[in-house]
This record gives structure tokens, C-alpha cells and sequence, in this order.
């Protein structure tokens, strides 16, 4: 199982970015997937979660209203869509996968986790 994040790079303060992840390796339409975060000398958290059809989603309260999650099932992709970014935004960004029917914001539930992708807003 491969999961390849990409988009990442260096924003301004209120500007938008957009991330994928492609996955290989498994049945991504029976995966939920999420998208985790983090900054230097803190813990990786849960950023958004997207269910198999993409009906369901969770976010994080620091970014909900900002961000969107979205999937591709027949690209085996899902997205991130990051606007009005803000400097606390900044840190690596993974992808991850689980292989259950719910969204979890849980890390150590994901089964599968990509290479991350650096994220950095300035101010």
C-alpha cells in the first residue's frame, strides 16, 4: 500500500492551497481517509475525515469553515482544500487510511499513512 501526499509548498497568510493523496495497493472506495498535521514539537493531529462515498466528514474545530475534504474513488485520490490560511496552519501534512465504515479522528485507528507534505503559511 502506497499513499503519495502532494501540493504542499510555502502560502501567504489568507491564501488557499489544495493537497492529494493518491493511493495504490488497495480498494480506496473501502477506505475511509483522513488527513492529519504536524507542526514542529507538537503531536500529529487530526485535521478531516472523509467516509467511502464522501457523505460523510469530519473536521477539526481549528479548521472547520476553512478547509474541505473530498474524494475520487475512481481516481483513488482524496483532496484537501485549504483556504484562509493562517500561520498556526503550518506543518507537515499526511494522509492516512482506515479500513472501516466510520470516521475517525483517531491516529493510532488508521491503518495505512503517506509520507506527509511540508505546509508552511507566513505571515
Amino acid at each position: 500500500v502506497q499513499l503519495q501526499a502532494s501540493g504542499g509548498g510555502l502560502v501567504q497568510a489568507g491564501g488557499s492551497q489544495r493537497l492529494s493523496c493518491a493511493a495504490s495497493g488497495l480498494t480506496f472506495s473501502t477506505y475511509t481517509m483522513g488527513w492529519f498535521r504536524q507542526a514542529p514539537g507538537k503531536e500529529r493531529e487530526f485535521v478531516a475525515g472523509i467516509g467511502w462515498s464522501g457523505r460523510s466528514t469530519r473536521y477539526a474545530d481549528s479548521v472547520k469553515g476553512r478547509f474541505s475534504i473530498s474524494r475520487d474513488n475512481a481516481k483513488n485520490t482524496v483532496y484537501l482544500q485549504m483556504n484562509s490560511l493562517k500561520p498556526e496552519d503550518t506543518g507537515v501534512y499526511y494522509c492516512a487510511g482506515h479500513k472501516t465504515s466510520w470516521v475517525t479522528a483517531t491516529l493510532r485507528e488508521y491503518d495505512y499513512w503517506g509520507q506527509g507534505t511540508q505546509v508552511t503559511v507566513s505571515s
